[in-house]
């Protein structure tokens, strides 16, 4: 009886851990917006680790261009992240919302990727991209 026991603990710790690592699975949501305040929000973000949301320029081509803002991100759900835009972006210009760990840089809080680097690069869970693209109205 008490491996019986025993047996059903541990498969309802193993299911409610699969539940749990499938509920946060990195994403980001965001939608077409006004970017003229020099903002550019993701209304969710589900993160893996502590990281960034970074928005990267982009085209019809889809690859990650240059980045022009970025905002920490912190493991779990976020709500509502705003990236401060460092360069002007016109309205038709696509962005890429991707999120980057905060793995491999030397500082922790400090975002250090530049394109094509390591430090603070962006996660690629089964080898794709966590991202979504905009445009900018």
């Amino acid at each position: 009886m008490k491996k019986l026991m025993m047996t059903a603990a541990f498969a309802m710790t193993a299911s409610m851990a699969f539940a749990a690592s499938h509920s946060m699975a990195p994403m980001v949501e965001a939608a077409d917006q006004d970017v003229s305040n020099g903002v550019v929000s993701a209304t969710k973000v589900m993160a893996g680790e502590n990281g960034w949301l970074v928005v990267h320029r982009t085209d019809s081509e889809m690859k990650p261009g240059p980045v022009v803002g970025y905002a920490p991100l912190r493991m779990g759900e976020n709500m509502d992240v705003a990236a401060i835009l460092q360069e002007e972006v016109a309205s038709g210009d696509m962005l890429m919302l991707m999120v980057h760990s905060e793995a491999g840089g030397t500082q922790t809080g400090v975002f250090e990727y530049t394109l094509g680097a390591t430090e603070d690069g962006p996660i690629k869970p089964d080898g794709n991209l966590v991202m979504t693209t905009i445009t900018a109205q």
